[in-house]
C-alpha cells in the first residue's frame, strides 16, 4: 500500500498557522513512509472562498518549505483538485444515497429549524435535527421538487446504539448515535457541505490516512456512516491536539497573530518557522532542539505525538529563530535574507512614492521608514487615546475596524478607507477626529506617511496585528463588553 494523506484547507481567509501545522506532520507522516502528499481546496462555501484566499495559503505554504505531489497548482491523477471542480461527482453519490434510503431530502425552511431549535432549548435538549422529514413518501418529494420547493439532502442516522472509531493516537471512540446529527449533505444550492466531499474526494483520491485536528472528531461517526453506505474501507483516523493560546485557550487571532504571512512579513525565518511547528506536540527522538524538515522526516513516528494541547508561544518562537539567524545560517546568507526582506529594490520601489514628497536627504528616509521596519510599534496607552476622543470611544473603534478589516478579502487604499469611514458612521464620528488614533496604533509615531498608505505597505496581517497590539495595549475588551459590540457590530453590518 502506498500511503497517501492529504491537506484540504478552506480558502476563506488568511492562511492559519494550525493550517500549516496540519499541513506538515500530513507530509512529514506520507514521507517517512515514502508515500505522497496530496493538497485539495475545499472551496465549497461560495459565498466566502476567494480565489485571494487560496493563492495566500499556497503562498504560505510554499514559503515554510512545504510542497505536495498533487493540488490544484500541480495537476495530478485524481484531479480536478478544487471541490467546485467537482460539483457532478458529488451531486451522483448523494443521490446514490438517496437511492438507497442512506439520505433523504428535507424541505425545513429555516424559519421551521430555528422554531425546532428553541423548541429544543427550552426542554433543555440539545439541538439536532428531529427527523421529520426522513419518511417523506417519494412521490410528495417528487411533486415538491417539481413545484420548486427548494431542499437539502440529510444523512440518515441510527436511532440506537452507538459509533466506534479507531482514532490511531487515542484508540477507540464511542460516539452514541443519539447525539449525531442528520448532517446536510447537499445543500440546496446544489453544493456539497464538508462532509460529503470530504469522504467522496478521500476515497477516490485513495487517501489511506486521515490526519487532522481534533475539532474534527465528532464528525468521525458521520463519516464512518458515508463509508459504510457506500461500501468503503474507511481511512487510518489521527487526530491530532490543538494548538493552543500560552493560557491554554485554543489558538485565534485575538491573542496571538494565527497568519503565517504576518510572520513572513515581520521577518521570521521559513526553517524557524516550521522547525517551531514541528515542535508542536513531537520532537525529535534526541530532543534536538533545532532541526530541517529533511531531518524531521528522517525520525518521524507519529505514534509519539503527545496528546496535550502543544503551546503556540510567541517568545519560544522568537528564540528558536535567533538560533536560526545565528547557527543556522551562513553569514552571507543571512545578510541575503535580510536585504531581501526589508532592504531590497521592491520594498523601496513600493515606499518611494511616499517618501519623495517628504525628504530632502537619504539620510531624512529612516524615520518615515521606521514603521514599516519595526516589528512592534513603541507606542503608550496615553498615546493612543491623547487626542479628545474618551478611551471607551477609542477602544470601541478598534476593535471594530479590526473585525471590519477581517472581512475585506481584497485589500487597498480604498478598502481600507471604506473600513475606516464605516467605523466613523457608527462612532458618529467624523474622520479627521479619529484617524490620529489610526496613525499612532499603525506607526506608533508622530511622524511617518500617511495611515492609509501605511497600511497598503504594512499589508493586511501585518495592519491587523497592530490594531489587536494597540487594543491590547488599551486594556482589550472585557468579555461582557465584547457581546455587546458583537450585538451592535452586526447590526450595523446586516443594516449597511
Amino acid at each position: 500500500m502506498t500511503v497517501r494523506t492529504r491537506i484540504a484547507p478552506s480558502p476563506t481567509g488568511d492562511p492559519h498557522v494550525g493550517t500549516a501545522y496540519i499541513a506538515l506532520f500530513n507530509l512529514a507522516f506520507a514521507k517517512a513512509h515514502q508515500g505522497q502528499f496530496i493538497l485539495r481546496i475545499e472551496d465549497t462555501d461560495r459565498e466566502r472562498s476567494t480565489s485571494q484566499s487560496e493563492d495566500s495559503i499556497l503562498d504560505a505554504l510554499r514559503w515554510l518549505g512545504l510542497s505536495w505531489d498533487e493540488g490544484p497548482d500541480v495537476g495530478g491523477p485524481f484531479g480536478p483538485y478544487r471541490q467546485s471542480e467537482r460539483g457532478s461527482i458529488y451531486a451522483d453519490h448523494a443521490n446514490q444515497l438517496v437511492d438507497a434510503g442512506h439520505a433523504f431530502h428535507c424541505f425545513c425552511t429555516p424559519d421551521i429549524l430555528d422554531g425546532m431549535r428553541a423548541e429544543q432549548a427550552a426542554a433543555g435538549l440539545s439541538p439536532k435535527y428531529d427527523g421529520r422529514c426522513q419518511h417523506l413518501d417519494p412521490q410528495e418529494v417528487a411533486q415538491r421538487s417539481a413545484a420548486g420547493d427548494r431542499s437539502v439532502i440529510r444523512l440518515m442516522v441510527p436511532a440506537d446504539g452507538e459509533s466506534v472509531i479507531v482514532d490511531r493516537l487515542r484508540g477507540e471512540i464511542r460516539i452514541p448515535w443519539s447525539q449525531v446529527d442528520m448532517q446536510v449533505l447537499m445543500k440546496s444550492d446544489g453544493m456539497p457541505t464538508y462532509h460529503l466531499a470530504n469522504v467522496v474526494d478521500d476515497h477516490l483520491m485513495a487517501i489511506t490516512h486521515v490526519i487532522r485536528g481534533e475539532e474534527w472528531i465528532p464528525s468521525a461517526p458521520k463519516h464512518q456512516l458515508l463509508y459504510r453506505y457506500f461500501g468503503w474501507d474507511m481511512p487510518e483516523l489521527c487526530h491530532l491536539p490543538l494548538l493552543r493560546n500560552p493560557d491554554q485557550s485554543k489558538l485565534s487571532k485575538r491573542k496571538n497573530p494565527t497568519s503565517v504571512l504576518f510572520y513572513r512579513d515581520q521577518g521570521y525565518l521559513p526553517e524557524a518557522m516550521l522547525n517551531y511547528l514541528g515542535r508542536m506536540g513531537w520532537s525529535m527522538p534526541d530532543e534536538q532542539e533545532r532541526f530541517t524538515l529533511d531531518e524531521m522526516i528522517a525520525s518521524f513516528e507519529i505514534d509519539r505525538v503527545s496528546l496535550g494541547g502543544p503551546i503556540f508561544d510567541i517568545e519560544k518562537l522568537n528564540w528558536l529563530n535567533g538560533e536560526w539567524l545565528r547557527h543556522g545560517l551562513s553569514e552571507q546568507e543571512a545578510l541575503r535574507r535580510l536585504m531581501a526582506w526589508g532592504f531590497g529594490q521592491s520594498f523601496f520601489e513600493s515606499a518611494w512614492p511616499h517618501l519623495k514628497t517628504r525628504i530632502a536627504t537619504f539620510g531624512d528616509a529612516e524615520q518615515w521608514l521606521r514603521p514599516l521596519w519595526v516589528g512592534e510599534p513603541d507606542y503608550d496607552a496615553i498615546a493612543l487615546h491623547s487626542h479628545g476622543l474618551e478611551p471607551d470611544v477609542v477602544v470601541e473603534g478598534l476593535q471594530y475596524l479590526v473585525w471590519r478589516l477581517d472581512s475585506e478579502r481584497q485589500w487597498s487604499r480604498e478598502s481600507v478607507m471604506d473600513a475606516v469611514q464605516f467605523v466613523c458612521q457608527q462612532l458618529q464620528l467624523k474622520m479627521k477626529e479619529w484617524m490620529p488614533v489610526m496613525f499612532i496604533a499603525l506607526s506608533g509615531s508622530t511622524q511617518a506617511i500617511s495611515a492609509f498608505d501605511l497600511a497598503v505597505l504594512l499589508g493586511p496581517d501585518r495592519t491587523r496585528a497592530r490594531l489587536r497590539l494597540a487594543l491590547e495595549r488599551l486594556g482589550g475588551v472585557s468579555k461582557k463588553a465584547q457581546k455587546r459590540l458583537e450585538k451592535s457590530y452586526q447590526a450595523a453590518c446586516s443594516a449597511q
